[in-house]
């Protein structure tokens, strides 16, 4: 079990998607105001254990959302009830997320693995209606609830001492609240709610080799989801994810990592109309986005089935199409190991 804990240290990452994701609170009823959140690479989710043995992460992520430099906040409107998109008319402030997600990833044989995440998310969001290209009607709105459960197979094709190569498939159920309403009595637009509505696509790869055995760990992460049209006519843009970084151990029980996290979002899309235009389907503007940064961070082995972790993501480049971004965000979580039969025993 000591060489297992200490292989799964040096090999730290994996990705935390949360769609567990956070509680956007969108300030107005149908604002195409966004949301994200953390999505650094944790090792011990992107393996596929021994089998047997269950890997259990806790996992708390706080991701505030604000204006990159040059940035006016000034975005459109998409209301999916009315099926509206109305450019130019919400002026966003800012957007806090906090995700909680409890990660079980088990190992069926040596090779092939199961990964479930839940995901509990709180969200606050405020942003101005615009009128006559004046501010007016601060909006304020805050939620908390599940988000969109997450449920994954995973297959390493490549298991050695040094090597991984881990392809996973799976989907995302539309298990969080997408209709919520605002505080002026709105449904929130999808895009800020808990959950999207609809079932979603997810691919990922993990690779990760030994540089120097038990010392030095490089890694890369790579996902791709695509979320379905939901019945309101929303569909949210693809997902694009690579994370790539290096793990030194410099105590059995002491880990520094370091990674960089690109993340390019295509845009929404919703069946509406522009102005008195006939119902079609249309790219909601101000949405989408591409965002670059660093994550330092470090890991603590405490005995043989315990870990420990911290992350600090770092943005380098932002561009949200006006609208929030991702800013420095924090990633705390907890690794537990059960083993829960022996092989051959």
């Amino acid at each position: 079990m000591r060489a297992l804990s200490r292989k799964l240290l040096v090999s730290v990452f994996g990705i935390v998607t949360v769609a567990v994701g956070s509680v956007v609170s969108l300030p107005t009823a149908y604002a195409a105001c966004g949301a994200v959140s953390c999505f650094v690479t944790i090792g011990s989710q992107q393996q596929v254990p021994q089998s047997g043995l269950l890997t259990m992460n806790f996992i708390y992520s706080y991701t505030p959302m604000n204006l990159p430099s040059g940035s006016t906040g000034l975005i459109a409107e998409a209301d999916q009830i009315g099926r509206r998109i109305i450019p130019n008319h919400h002026n966003e402030r800012s957007t806090y997320t906090n995700s909680f997600a409890l990660d079980f990833n088990y190992g069926v044989t040596d090779r092939f693995g199961l990964q479930v995440t839940l995901p509990y998310m709180t969200r606050r969001h405020e942003h101005y209606h615009v009128h006559e290209g004046e501010n007016e009607d601060l909006s304020r709105f805050s939620d908390k609830g599940i988000g969109d459960i997450r449920v994954m197979a995973k297959y390493n094709v490549l298991a050695s001492l040094k090597n991984m190569l881990v392809f996973g498939v799976g989907t995302e159920l539309p298990t969080g609240d997408y209709r919520q309403t605002d505080n002026l009595g709105g449904v929130l637009e999808p895009a800020g709610q808990l959950g999207r509505g609809q079932f979603g696509l997810v691919g990922t790869m993990y690779q990760s080799y030994e540089i120097l055995p038990h010392r030095l760990n490089q890694f890369v992460f790579a996902s791709y989801r695509h979320t379905f049209k939901n019945n309101d006519g929303y569909q949210f843009g693809d997902e694009y994810i690579v994370n790539g970084g290096f793990n030194l151990v410099t105590l059995p029980w002491l880990v520094f990592t370091a990674q960089v996290n690109y993340r390019y979002m295509t845009h929404d899309s919703l069946s509406a109309s522009i102005g008195s235009g006939p119902i079609l389907d249309h790219g909601i503007p101000n949405t989408g986005s591409s965002w670059f940064g660093a994550a330092p961070g470090v890991l603590f082995n405490i005995g043989d089935t315990w870990q420990a972790y911290f992350y600090a993501q770092v943005p380098l480049y932002r561009d949200a199409n006006n609208n929030l971004a991702q800013a420095t965000s924090y990633t705390f979580g907890v690794t537990k190991y059960f083993q829960l039969f022996t092989p051959g025993a």
